[in-house]
Order: C-alpha cells, then structure tokens, then sequence
C-alpha cells in the first residue's frame, strides 16, 4: 500500500516538472512570434516611408512644373500685351493719327483771312472742314482764330503733345464757341490720348460729343471715348461704347476701327 502511494506521488511529481517546460516552449513560441510581427511592421514602415519619399519628390517635380507653366504663362501674356500696343498704335494712325487736319473753308460772307504762307508740300493736311449742321452763323472766322488754330495744331503734328494739350486749351479759352472749337476739342483729346492720361482724353472727347452731336467728328470721338475707357481699365464700358459706335455709325471708318478694338479685346480677354 505504502508503495503505491509513493509511485502516485513520483508520477505526480514528474507531471509537474514537465508543466513548467511546456509552458517555457510556449513562451518561446510567442516571443519569436512577436519579433517576427516586429520585423513585418518594420518592413511596412519601410515601405510607407519609401512611399512618402517618392510622393515628396513628385510634388516637388509638380511644383516645378507649375512654376515654369506659370513663367511661360506670363511671356504669354506680355507677348500678346506686347502685339496688342502694336496694333492700337497701327489703328491710331490709321483712324487718324497719320493724317492731319485741314482748315475750314472760310464763307464767302466772312472777311478773308490773311494768305498763309507758303508750307512746303509735305506739310500739306488732309482734315476735312468742320460742319455744324443747323447753325450756319456758327462758320464766321477770323484771321486771329485760324491763326491760334494752326499754332496749336503744327505742334500736335510736330508730335508736342505737352504743348499741342496747352495750346489747344488756350485756344478754347478765347475761343470757346469758334469755328474751330470743335476740332480744338478733338485733337485736345488727342493730345492727351498720346500721352495715356486717358481719364482726361475721355473727358474732352465727351465735350465734343455733348456740344456738337451732329461734327463730322463725333463718330472719331466716340471711338476714342471708348479706348480712353479702356486705356482706364474700364474693360465693359469700353465695349459697350465701342459696340455703340459700330451701331451708330456703320460703314465708316470709326466703326471698322471700333470692330477691330472689340475683336482685339475679346482675343485679350481669351488670353487670360
């Protein structure tokens, strides 16, 4: 009996010394486990950061792209700047910049002027006479008149714009329902135009259209209102006038020239 006993107790024993070493092996198991999960997200950090620095070096490729688009973007924009100052200084001179003015006839009724002297024939003008319809009287001038006129004038022609604007100012201020008034105003105008003070080229142009709707030069200085008001920025209100002056005066030649403006305006427009 006593020796049963004690081979129960020995196999017991040897059940207890081996739990410790299966629990040990299973510890093991889980540890290497472990450490081969670590190297697996060790490797996919790798990866991702791999990734990362592959995305960085595309944006930076990306934004070098946006860059040079933008420079090229900008050449763009200047060239066609560029082409647009070009063909408004075409227009000008075809619209009238390259032909200068003639002096009104002076009426049979009116006291002769005194003969002009002689001007070699380079310097000969081509502007027709003025004509305020409705108001005959309005075409009595004098010599003193015409002569401030020409002063005025022959610097606009010599290109004085500075001086034309002051000569033409005077010569409104003496005369200021002459004649000449009318084209005084325009190339008034016009002198400021030359020099970009637009805001008072539009100002004079629309004085010529307020007091004399019906001169043969209320068609021009409607044009020019509208490229003053361009020449200000005021992008909308140029092509409204400027389509207004297509309108108001087809077939000549300040509507033609107002077209082109609009085509050349719509291509800017286009372009940014």
């Amino acid at each position: 009996m006593r020796l049963g006993i004690k081979l129960m107790l020995v196999v017991a024993a040897a059940r207890g010394a081996a739990a410790p070493a299966h629990a040990q092996r299973q510890s093991l198991a889980d540890r290497v486990g472990s450490l081969e999960q670590q190297m697996y997200n060790n490797s996919a950090n790798q990866d991702l950061l791999n990734q990362i620095n592959q995305l960085r070096q595309q944006v930076t490729s990306l934004q070098a792209s946006i860059e040079q688009l933008q420079h090229d973007n900008a050449q763009l924009k200047q060239t066609a700047q560029d082409q647009y100052l070009d063909l408004d200084s075409r227009l000008n001179r075809l619209e009238g910049g390259s032909a200068a003015p003639a002096l009104p006839a002076v009426p049979a009724s009116a006291p002769k002027a005194p003969a002009a002297p002689a001007k070699p024939a380079a310097a000969a003008t081509s502007e027709r006479p003025p004509s305020v319809h409705g108001d005959p009287g309005s075409l009595a001038v004098t010599g003193d008149e015409r002569t401030s006129y020409n002063v005025a004038f022959d610097a606009l022609k010599a290109g004085r714009y500075d001086d034309s604007a002051q000569l033409f100012l005077s010569f409104l201020e003496l005369y200021p329902n002459g004649v000449y008034a009318p084209n005084a105003l325009y190339w008034l105008g016009e002198s400021y135009y030359a020099t970009r003070n637009f805001p008072m080229a539009e100002s004079q142009f629309r004085e010529l259209l307020s007091r004399y709707p019906t001169h043969d030069k209320a068609a021009g200085g409607l044009l020019k209102v509208g490229l003053s008001q361009y020449g200000e920025g005021k992008v909308d209100q140029a092509q409204q006038t400027l389509e207004t002056v297509v309108a108001q005066y087809p077939g000549s030649d300040a509507a033609r020239t107002a077209q082109d403006r609009l085509q050349s305006i719509r291509l800017g427009n286009q372009i940014r």
